[in-house]
């Protein structure tokens, strides 16, 4: 009982938190609101004449009606994913406005920007709302004597955990992509050195390793070099791929290179010593975790290899004590 009373509690503090927060955003919200509104009308309208241009050319040219054009489209294309986009939108009404800004910066510090949506992430929060209240009822529900107040604190808890649980597989996913990140920069930056001095540009360097290698500091760096091909800077690439990364030493690789390229020093030179940094960051890495094992390794000495020692050596110990006493 003591524990539903503080989750209630809990609940009803987090639920105040929530409303001054809402209070306190309220005027950039109903701005944000009001420019997303101008920003949808324009779209539709913009929409409205393609389709009108379209359609008026295909009268001219005598090009095949929509009706024969939606035919030739698969199931998927016709049934499948406008459906799916009509229910993204009905269940992003339910989510939070603050929401969205939060799921865009998981999204893009686990690399799914291109690949998911802001609007299908919030939907399925949603849904994970939904099916924690249904989990809830139905405990309730095989526990039917409980109280009115448990009840209600049960169905709380349920809602709660539905809303945290994206959030912790969201977050569970960016630290495995940044220990990724982490395990992957030393060897980058040894190639990166090598070809460097054998005489190829930075450009030219990461493309070749690039092309080589795989995984997500890959993925990172090769959109880094798409962006450049598409006109923007090199330090701006950097500086975006650094945000994206969000680890400690990718921002110290992308200012020391932004560094040397403004200093006009050695790149080579800069390469190594950022190569040297980060094998000597990646073993004091290494030798942390091997002075935390000895601490992790407690728990399971405890609960699997205590109790078999304890058996061997305690068991013929107690057997020969008990035939001593019948004695």
């Amino acid at each position: 009982m003591i524990i539903l009373v503080a989750a209630l509690v809990t609940a009803l503090v987090m639920a105040m938190l929530f409303l001054l927060l809402y209070a306190a955003r309220r005027p950039q919200m109903q701005t944000r609101q009001h420019l997303e509104r101008m920003i949808a009308e324009a779209e539709a309208e913009r929409s409205a004449a393609r389709q009108q241009k379209r359609r008026s050319a295909a009268a001219e040219t005598g090009v095949v009606s929509d009706y024969h054009y939606m035919r030739e489209q698969s199931f998927k294309e016709r049934i499948i994913r406008p459906l799916m986009k009509g229910m993204e939108n009905w269940l992003m009404r339910f989510a939070p406005r603050e929401l969205r800004t939060m799921m865009e910066n998981m999204l893009l510090h686990l690399g799914m920007q291109e690949q998911w949506s802001v609007n299908r992430l919030a939907a399925g929060w949603v849904l994970w709302v939904v099916v924690g209240g249904i989990f809830a009822l139905l405990f309730i529900s095989a526990f039917s004597p409980l109280l009115l107040p448990q009840q209600i604190a049960i169905f709380i808890l349920g809602l709660i955990l539905g809303a945290l649980v994206p959030f912790m597989l969201l977050q569970s996913a960016i630290r495995r992509r940044k220990a990724a990140i982490r395990r992957q920069l030393p060897e980058f930056l040894d190639f990166l050195c090598v070809s460097v001095q054998a005489g190829l540009s930075f450009d030219g360097a990461v493309t070749k390793i690039v092309n080589r290698m795989k995984g997500p500091l890959m993925d990172e760096f090769r959109r880094m070099l798409r962006d450049m091909g598409l006109g923007m800077d090199r330090q701006r690439t950097l500086n975006q791929l650094a945000k994206r990364c969000d680890v400690e030493e990718i921002y110290l690789f992308t200012a020391s290179v932004i560094q040397a390229e403004h200093l006009g020093t050695s790149m080579s030179r800069t390469l190594k010593m950022q190569a040297d940094n980060m094998r000597d960051r990646h073993r004091q890495t290494v030798r942390a975790l091997a002075l935390k094992a000895p601490v992790k390794i407690i728990f399971p000495m405890i609960l699997f290899i205590f109790p078999s020692i304890f058996v061997m050596v305690v068991f013929p110990a107690a057997l020969t004590l008990l035939k001593s006493l019948n004695r």
